[in-house]
């Protein structure tokens, strides 16, 4: 017998054994998908309600301010009272609003010279309020210049005062609700005091 015929026979076209997937994975995999059709139909709805309802932001406006006093202590700080309407508006015929958060910033140019906070408050679609704002700067340091300006501007009985608003507001859309950062900017101009009337504003809100 031949050396060949005693070798072994060879193993020809075996193939190494299969591993199954872990289920764990598999059912991983199929929450994935399941999540992104979730949110690319979430965002076509938002954006057909979008386009449906065409939603504005609110309105901050002022109607009437009056400067009640204006006297520099030691002649470098500032004391005032103010008392402005603060005017809110939702312009939306389709959406209610709440303002979770407002603060009131009063400057005079770059100088806050207080802040006041407002209690929060739900506005339905189409609806205005008011809420009287009461703003007292107690010894607040000014620079000589601005001191200079502020003392010819009572003299030519002219006040500008800067009122800065800040604002977190959600819109409700049916059942579901988005929330976003709103700005407001008024610039006021009002006759000295003791009895100071407002004579000009101008007013603008943006995101």
């Amino acid at each position: 017998m031949s050396p060949e015929s005693e070798a072994p026979p060879r193993k020809h076209g075996l193939l190494p054994p299969r591993h199954r997937t872990n289920p764990m994975i598999w059912c991983a995999a199929v929450l994935c998908v399941i999540f992104s059709l979730l949110l690319i139909f979430a965002g076509i709805v938002t954006l057909i309600v979008f386009l449906v309802i065409k939603p504005r932001n609110p309105l901050f406006d002022t109607t009437s301010a009056t400067l009640n006093s204006v006297y520099l202590d030691s002649s470098a700080y500032l004391n005032s009272d103010l008392t402005f309407l603060a005017n809110f508006s939702n312009p939306n015929h389709k959406m209610d609003v709440i303002f979770e958060y407002l603060s009131i910033e009063l400057y005079f140019y770059d100088r806050l010279l207080s802040v006041q906070a407002l209690q929060p408050f739900a506005q339905r679609r189409g609806e205005s309020r008011l809420e009287s704002v009461h703003v007292i700067s107690s010894e607040v340091y000014l620079p000589p210049e601005l001191i200079m300006e502020l003392q010819d501007e009572v003299r030519r009985n002219r006040v500008v005062y800067n009122i800065r608003g800040t604002f977190r507001v959600k819109v409700s859309v049916g059942v579901g609700h988005f929330s976003y950062w709103l700005y407001g900017r008024c610039q006021i101009e009002l006759t000295a005091p003791p009895s100071g009337v407002l004579v000009a504003r101008g007013c603008r809100t943006k995101r």
